[in-house]
């Protein structure tokens, strides 16, 4: 049995109305009835609330619905992906800005006299702005290649 036809099943078991099951999930009842009719499936938050109104267990609810399960995962990763992915895009853009700002100190210095000696002479200055931006490089690349973004 796939998930529509357990939905419906629990929902008339527990006597509700799709009205009811909607109120209590806090969603439309033309939610429920699209689950029902297999044209679109709740969200984790949602198969949570499902199992704990109808007192089963997730899996319960998930048996013999792949289509359903391969959702679920491709969700799971929109959660992570978008987190991670603007956590190195970050790191590569401080370090772009950093070598750039090192750059304009090492021509001031040089050509315009001045004297801008912040943080020179320390390891964060030599090594800090190329690692991050090496290091937000490579994650962000293998986070695109790794969820095939579009």
């Amino acid at each position: 049995m796939d998930f529509p036809q357990k939905l419906k099943e629990q929902r008339l078991k527990h006597e509700m109305s799709q009205q009811q099951l909607g109120e209590l999930l806090k969603i439309s009842r033309q939610s429920v009835s699209k689950w029902e009719r297999g044209e679109g499936y709740p969200s984790i938050e949602s198969l949570i609330q499902l199992s704990e109104i109808f007192d089963i267990t997730i899996d319960e609810l998930l048996k013999g619905d792949n289509h359903l399960k391969e959702s679920i995962i491709e969700d799971g990763k929109q959660l992570a992906y978008p987190k991670l992915k603007l956590f190195f895009d970050l790191l590569l853009l401080v370090g772009l800005f950093l070598v750039v700002i090192k750059i304009l100190i090492a021509v001031g210095n040089k050509f315009f006299d001045f004297n801008i000696t912040f943080f020179q002479g320390s390891i964060l200055y030599a090594f800090l702005p190329f690692t991050a931006s090496i290091i937000g490089a490579i994650g962000s690349e293998t986070l695109a290649k790794k969820y095939k973004t579009e």
